[in-house]
């Protein structure tokens, strides 16, 4: 590594974590104190809140932070005469830049590999504590469809794993052909174990003398294998979020199954596609900087660079809540702003530094 890449580097990084630290300082603080009365008297409880809200908030603030450690580093070097000093010396704009880009990236991987843990349901897990529902997380009245089986669950319990009042009707060729109730089963070794079954089956061809209703009970049933209830749960909820691993098991699953999955691939999107809109920003933002300090205008640079990056996070956060509630497909929402976003920034910034 150079000593001009271990400086801009340098005057980066400081930059970004002064930016990061109160970014996430002003947020989660003035949530907390926002929220203080409703939490429950547990410390541990209100330190479990503060960590689960500083991750979700880290989500949003980091790819912020990035550009804005960028503009401060910018007025820096400009202010300083740093940046013409290295262009008089032959330095390209390329390794001005280049060292900045490869640390964005890293750290926006970093936060990407992150929502593929269960820290991706962090909003999820400190809505549950100021409710005071973070020990008991149920969902009732659930109906899905599974392979050749629709499922009715009275009751779920994510967290623990387990289902209450379960009723499922095996259907081929559009003929009830089997039913099974149960009032417990539990999911284990990526199944379903459902526990004391009663098994109603009804011949496939009816005949008034021969035909009859089979009953039967088992002791342990086990069906329904893959279907994680985590899945069950944000699949059933309309504004639930998804961890990375989870997301591409929903997808494969309910692909299969023929259900839906605009939703699923919408966050699968969000999460690790569109939080790279803010390469080209900061490639644009580097463009439109002066070099020399003596026509650089601190305050109107500083706050249309802002303002720029806030309008474009922002109409990507709106095609995304378009995407999640099914007004506009994943695809056209989220992909296809994403592809132009980046072909008119590289022309904008082709013609911008061609002069």
């Amino acid at each position: 590594m150079s000593i001009l890449t271990k400086y801009i580097l340098q005057k980066y990084l400081k930059s970004f974590f002064i930016v990061l630290v109160s970014l996430q300082l002003f947020f989660v603080g003035i949530d907390f104190f926002q929220n203080v009365k409703n939490l429950p008297d547990s410390a541990n409880l209100q330190l479990l809140y503060l960590f689960y809200n500083s991750f979700f908030t880290l989500t949003l603030t980091l790819p912020l932070s990035l550009v804005f450690g960028w503009i401060l580093t910018l007025v820096i070097l400009i202010k300083g005469n740093e940046l013409v000093a290295f262009t008089a010396l032959g330095v390209s704009k390329r390794k001005i830049y280049s060292p900045v880009l490869k640390v964005t990236f890293f750290l926006l991987l970093v936060i990407i590999g992150l929502q593929a843990t269960p820290l991706a349901y962090s909003y999820e897990q400190k809505d549950k504590i100021l409710d005071g529902e973070y020990f008991t997380s149920t969902k009732s009245d659930i109906f899905l469809k599974y392979d050749s089986y629709y499922v009715y669950f009275q009751k779920l319990f994510p967290i623990e794993k387990r289902a209450e009042n379960i009723h499922i009707f095996k259907v081929a060729n559009k003929d009830l052909v089997e039913s099974i109730v149960a009032k417990k089963a539990y999911f284990q070794n990526n199944r379903w174990y459902i526990i004391d079954a009663k098994i109603t089956t009804k011949p496939s061809e009816i005949d008034f003398a021969t035909s009859k209703i089979v009953v039967k009970h088992e002791k342990f049933l086990h069906t329904l294998e893959g279907f994680k209830p985590k899945i069950l749960d944000n699949v059933y909820e309309e504004k639930s979020a998804f961890s990375i691993l989870d997301a591409v098991s929903a997808l494969l699953l309910l692909k299969q199954q023929g259900i839906n999955t605009d939703k699923i691939r919408g966050a699968l999107y969000y999460e690790i596609i569109v939080s790279f809109f803010i390469i080209p920003i900061m490639m644009l933002i580097f463009a439109y900087s002066a070099l020399n300090s003596r026509f650089f205008n601190v305050g109107k640079f500083t706050s249309l660079s802002i303002f720029f990056t806030l309008i474009i996070w922002g109409v990507f956060f709106l095609l995304h809540k378009f995407s999640n509630n099914g007004t506009l497909s994943p695809e056209l929402s989220l992909l296809l702003p994403m592809f132009l976003w980046y072909t008119i920034s590289f022309i904008v910034y082709k013609r911008k530094t061609s002069y």
